[in-house]
């Protein structure tokens, strides 16, 4: 009797040292045609609202739109003359826009928004990204309009009950005033 129980022990503690082994699926999928038709669709929506921007832009005779960096358009209304200073890092900026559909109908009033504060390059997030930056090539007192695709503006999301998802939106924002944080 007590060489069987010696016998179980040992194999016991053989049994219980081994390493233990996940099991692999049978078949494995990785996602990547899922993430592949997904970015093919996101080029494509991005073409496309190019395309309409562009296609604004050249219906508009009157002003003169430059493209930015960040991938938006936008023409002066009000340009400055004295060659004042745009916002810096950290300065605060109180300004007001609107929000309209790229052919001119407004989503939002600036009447509804208000003037509006932010600080340069810090985190605010009602605050769309073209407009936080657009207002870096602003100057005080200028008007711009920007034409914003939908990633610069409210992308996938939208506004509930005014701006539709993936809609590429105009804005026209004025700069009242900046106050350099590095001076005060």
């Amino acid at each position: 009797m007590r060489y069987i129980f010696v016998i179980l022990c040992i194999a016991l503690l053989t049994i219980s040292c081994s390493e233990t082994v996940a099991r692999r699926p049978v078949t494995q999928k990785s996602g990547s045609y899922v993430k592949t038709k997904t970015i093919t669709r996101n080029i494509e929506r991005v073409a496309q609202e190019e395309k309409a921007l562009k296609k604004v832009i050249e219906s508009d005779s009157i002003n003169d739109y430059q493209s930015s960096a960040s991938g938006f358009w936008y023409t002066y209304v009000q340009k400055d003359t004295l060659s004042k200073p745009t916002p810096q890092v950290g300065d605060l900026v109180l300004f007001n826009y609107n929000i309209a559909a790229i052919n001119g109908k407004v989503l939002v009033s600036q009447e509804e928004i208000g003037n509006t504060v932010t600080q340069i390059d810090q985190s605010n997030q009602d605050l769309i990204s073209g407009i936080r930056e657009g207002l870096k090539l602003m100057k005080e007192g200028e008007t711009v309009t920007f034409l914003f695709p939908s990633h610069k503006a409210y992308g996938y999301y939208g506004v509930e009950n005014r701006v539709p998802s993936n809609t590429p939106v105009r804005s026209t924002v004025t700069l009242l005033e900046i106050k350099n944080q590095s001076n005060d």
